[in-house]
């Protein structure tokens, strides 16, 4: 069997016209199967869990100065921090009834880890195996639990496999090498977390740097089986970094770039930077708003230059907090304020006014303008809360409350 969907003998052209007379998401995307549904189904809630959920605009940061010390993070602060922000967020009487808020016995829940900041910033190891102790706490089984990123190999490079209790599974959408556009069909007859639906899929009109426009694969990203066919829920732990192309990286970039293949053609090359459009039509994606239901975002350190990779210690400081939302756009704008305050205090410009031709005072900027105006992008569509104060009240506004544990 080819590793490649098929295109069959049906020309570009062609298939674009039978297409013409299907629902259309937004002006460059073809509909998906998930998609074509909801546009059909009048029980679509946005309310409910998933994005923005139910709590819109909300986000709790919980800070805590022993979250870590003299480079060591501390499981005990990590689990008081999650315990009451999750209170916070809730409006629960106690850890354990959050969480209960959210899973419950029978849910197969997805653990979406960020390893690519490794050593430096990560999702914290300690983070991981606190969020799993949580969902024991509410029912959930931990054979029902899946630790993963996109990829397999970044996720090995940062050694999770050797901290998770052997009965949590773990691996990679993308188990190895190849081009971007592989499905990996074979490989999740193996490894359930394996691999990609040739069903679900978000149709731009983008294509990587030297891909063929004849091959409407390059015009696909399709999201993993995985997120698609075994799991019902997916808990995000983002890290608080900035980034090269998007300008932060939290739990929109989290979500996008996690779950779907194809996604170098989003930033390709330094003047193909297309972030702000990639990451919320992805999100945008409805199995994607409604397995992601629960954001953790991991502030115990943050990345606030030459994110996202954890390479270089001078640009990774303490920040000692946890942040708690449902809704990724407006914890993404808490994000993107936090990074532009240090880098104003390290004496760099806001990522926004960043790149090679904006300004670059280190001179290592690899794309020509960072793009974090995609996180506004995603809240005008209805993907969360981007406003702090809204214009004469006309919207919600986020709502960000600090709280401190002790």
């Amino acid at each position: 069997m080819s590793l490649f969907y098929p295109c069959g003998k049906m020309s570009r052209r062609a298939m674009m016209a039978g297409l013409s007379s299907l629902p259309i998401i937004g002006a460059s995307q073809h509909v998906s199967a998930s998609e074509a549904k909801m546009l059909k189904d009048p029980l679509f809630d946005k309310s409910k869990l998933g994005v923005p959920g139910p709590y819109p605009g909300r986000v709790i940061e919980a800070k805590n100065p022993a979250l870590i010390q003299n480079g060591k993070r501390s499981r005990e602060a990590i689990k008081a921090t999650l315990a009451k922000g999750m209170q916070e967020l809730t409006g629960a009487d106690d850890g354990v009834e959050a969480w209960r808020s959210f899973f419950e016995p029978g849910d197969v829940v997805g653990i979406k880890v960020v390893p690519n900041g490794h050593p430096q910033h990560p999702t914290s190891p300690e983070l991981v195996l606190e969020i799993i102790e949580c969902l024991k706490s509410a029912g959930v089984k931990t054979t029902d639990m899946f630790v993963y990123d996109r990829y397999k190999g970044e996720f090995m490079a940062a050694g999770y496999q050797n901290i998770l209790p052997k009965e949590v599974r773990w691996g990679g959408l993308t188990p190895g090498g190849g081009p971007q556009t592989l499905l990996h069909d074979e490989e999740h007859k193996k490894d359930p977390i394996a691999g990609y639906d040739r069903d679900e899929f978000v149709h731009m009109n983008l294509i990587d740097n030297g891909g063929d426009p004849k091959d409407d694969r390059n015009f696909r990203s399709h999201l993993g089986l995985f997120v698609t066919k075994v799991v019902n829920k997916i808990i995000a732990l983002p890290c608080l970094k900035d980034h090269g192309s998007a300008g932060v990286t939290g739990a929109l970039k989290n979500m996008s770039h996690g779950s779907v293949n194809n996604v170098a053609r989003s930033h390709g090359t330094p003047g193909t930077n297309v972030c702000n459009q990639f990451i919320p039509e992805v999100v945008s994606h409805p199995v994607i708003r409604k397995k992601f239901v629960l954001q953790v975002m991991d502030g115990i350190r943050g990345i606030y230059q030459k994110g996202p990779f954890g390479n270089n210690p001078e640009f990774a400081w303490d920040y000692n907090a946890l942040f708690f939302a449902t809704d990724p756009v407006a914890m993404d704008h808490v994000e993107w304020q936090i990074i532009d305050a240090k880098r104003k205090a390290m004496g760099l410009p806001p990522v926004a006014s960043t790149g090679k031709l904006a300004q670059d005072p280190l001179g290592t900027e690899g794309f020509d303008v960072r793009q974090p105006q995609h996180i506004a992008l995603a809240g005008a569509i209805g993907l969360g809360i981007f406003d702090f104060k809204s214009p004469r009240g006309r919207r919600a506004s986020i709502n960000h409350e600090v709280i401190t544990v002790s």
